[in-house]
């Protein structure tokens, strides 16, 4: 069997016929609670949650054509479901598996990194007509890594924004390994600092964000 050690990518799977246990149930689960703003998963290690938050993002993101991609799997046997929301919605996937160091500075200057390459797939927003001069300049701040500390914490909340604007959809925001900068600020020391700024990154995008459809 063509087995995909090592790799979390859905689409890469899929599209190079690497054997695949079908979740896309999970799909279905979710959307049964879509009325509940943000899921939380918890697994153990090598469970495969980067792997079914691929399949998510391949399956939600309007500017993806996924439909060949679920084929066959159990997902597609739903017709009504995937015709509402199979590339339907804008989508933010991003991972802070990155998000580490032995002090808080070298964890920061990371997630500075990971929020400039999250920034870097939206650059055509900076192109909408429906965005503010004000929302162009934090935009550009956050693709350079020369953004504030309070830019940093309302990056994702500003990216939702714009992104709602752009495609007039609230936008499903999927946040990967959302534990890791935590659990290494505990290791190393820096707990409080990094409660800090997660609490303010995760708070302005997750709480009263009226761009927002669901979180998981």
């Amino acid at each position: 069997m063509n087995i995909p050690v090592g790799i979390s990518d859905f689409e890469q799977i899929r599209s190079k016929g690497y054997y695949y246990i079908d979740k896309s149930g999970l799909i279905k689960d979710i959307l049964k609670t879509a009325s509940t703003k943000v899921t939380l998963i918890t697994r153990p290690r090598r469970f495969g949650k980067t792997l079914a938050m691929s399949m998510l993002d391949s399956y939600f993101d309007i500017r993806k054509d996924s439909k060949q991609l679920f084929d066959g799997l159990e997902i597609s046997q739903n017709q009504v479901l995937c015709s509402e929301w199979m590339n339907k919605y804008p989508t933010i996937f991003v991972s802070f598996r990155q998000v580490e160091g032995l002090d808080f500075k070298g964890a920061y200057d990371m997630l500075t990194v990971v929020i400039a390459n999250l920034f870097n797939e939206h650059i055509y927003l900076l192109d909408s007509k429906k965005a503010t001069e004000f929302q162009k300049t934090s935009f550009k701040n956050l693709l350079s890594g020369n953004a504030s500390v309070k830019e940093v914490k309302s990056s994702i909340y500003l990216l939702m924004n714009m992104m709602n604007d752009y495609y007039n959809e609230p936008v499903i925001l999927l946040i990967d390994e959302y534990d890791v900068p935590l659990d290494k600020a505990f290791q190393n020391g820096y707990y409080r600092e990094m409660v800090s700024l997660i609490r303010g990154l995760f708070g302005m995008a997750l709480k009263t964000n009226d761009s927002l459809q669901f979180a998981v």
